[in-house]
């Protein structure tokens, strides 16, 4: 008989088959695919996607479903979600192990926090903080993020609980929050198991394909993105941006949209809707170049993806992919009070002709190739 495996009792708000929550859902999914192997994993989720009120279909709620060996989901109805559930699920698993995805949500990470430490939960607790707790990310609805940081801490809510980051500014913020005793520990996001198919795409000097896979939000910056697109005001030759994500704040995408009627003819800005993570290999090979100056990334999901299907990005030095423009993949640019990097980025990539966007394609190939060969991420998971 093979060594019993441990069981991981985790909480996150969205879970598969949902996709429209971003990052942070694709990077916990993919985790989960590679180490089921090595863990019994138990999933309390939403049976509805990120802002959808349908649920799943052919899904039964409130009870264990497995999705595969490994990988079990108990798919909660919004009523049913409750201290007296979580604290049954918990008692009736007997995990050795908890994640926690998230900071800030009372339902799934709050309220699964409070459980585990008042109900005599004997395994190590683990929490993903997603770059939640960035300046950055603080920065949005910050009096009550504040509000609930200082009383969790005076509570001892974090006391004994492991922090899991994916960069070292990540690892840096959560010492900012919690302090140098903060029990911290390095483990990067996994890539999907393949590399996509490389596609190739025409690319002629006055013409340039720009996309966006990320939800509409000030933490991804997408207001400073078309900024930067209007201030490029008559310039000689086309450029499409496609915007692909959910919205996140109604009345940031309105301030997005006045922006967008005002641009000029040769410059085009559409907003494509939500797509799911089997689409993004196909949608980013659609495209010259990733553009999304985000204001923090504590991975970047989606960069990684375009990285392994052979797409230079545009992005912020806020996020750990560096050194771009050196090893010829793209460009981490600063951002500052005015959008004059990137204008001259922009101007620059629409110039540029196939034998040159083709040995960035295959630069950018490489970056991702490099990543997913990394043998030690497993082991650090």
């Amino acid at each position: 008989m093979g060594k019993k495996k441990k069981k991981i009792i985790s909480f996150i708000d969205w879970y598969l088959p949902g996709y429209k929550a971003g990052g942070g859902q694709r990077a916990f999914s993919i985790m989960v695919s590679y180490l089921r192997e090595y863990f019994d994993f138990y999933i309390v989720t939403r049976n509805t996607d990120f802002q959808d009120v349908n649920p799943y279909d052919g899904i039964k709620p409130n009870k264990w479903v497995e999705r595969a060996e490994g990988e079990n989901v108990w798919y909660c109805t919004e009523e049913s979600i409750s201290y007296g559930l979580f604290k049954k699920l918990t008692k009736e698993v007997k995990a050795d192990y908890a994640y926690i995805n998230g900071v800030y949500s009372f339902k799934f990470s709050i309220l699964p926090l409070i459980i585990l430490k008042t109900t005599g939960f004997k395994g190590q607790i683990i929490l993903g903080t997603y770059g939640m707790l960035a300046p950055t990310a603080i920065n949005i609805k910050k009096g009550k993020k504040q509000l609930f940081l200082n009383t969790a801490k005076l509570a001892g809510l974090y006391r004994n609980v492991r922090f899991h980051v994916t960069s070292e500014n990540e690892k840096a913020d959560v010492i900012n929050i919690f302090g140098k005793k903060a029990d911290v520990f390095f483990a990067p996001h996994l890539p999907v198991k393949e590399l996509p198919k490389l596609k190739p795409i025409k690319k002629a000097p006055g013409e340039l394909r720009l996309v966006t896979i990320a939800r509409i939000s000030p933490e991804k910056n997408t207001l400073f993105a078309l900024e930067c697109l209007k201030e490029l005001g008559n310039i000689e030759g086309n450029i499409a941006f496609d915007i692909y994500g959910p919205v996140y704040d109604e009345d940031y995408w309105e301030k997005c949209k006045k922006i967008i009627e005002k641009l000029p003819e040769n410059i085009k800005v559409e907003y494509k809707g939500v797509i799911n993570a089997k689409q993004v290999f196909d949608t980013l090979s659609s495209y010259h170049f990733l553009f999304m100056p985000t204001r923090g990334e504590n991975f970047g999901y989606v960069i990684l993806e375009s990285f392994m299907a052979g797409r230079p990005v545009i992005i912020s030095d806020k996020t750990p992919w560096r050194q771009l423009e050196k090893d010829g993949c793209g460009y981490d640019l600063t951002l500052k009070s005015n959008t004059k990097p990137f204008e001259e980025i922009l101007t620059e990539c629409l110039t540029l002709k196939q034998e040159q966007f083709d040995d960035k394609v295959k630069k950018a190939r490489k970056r991702g190739e490099e990543f997913l060969n990394d043998k030690g991420m497993v082991e650090e998971n």
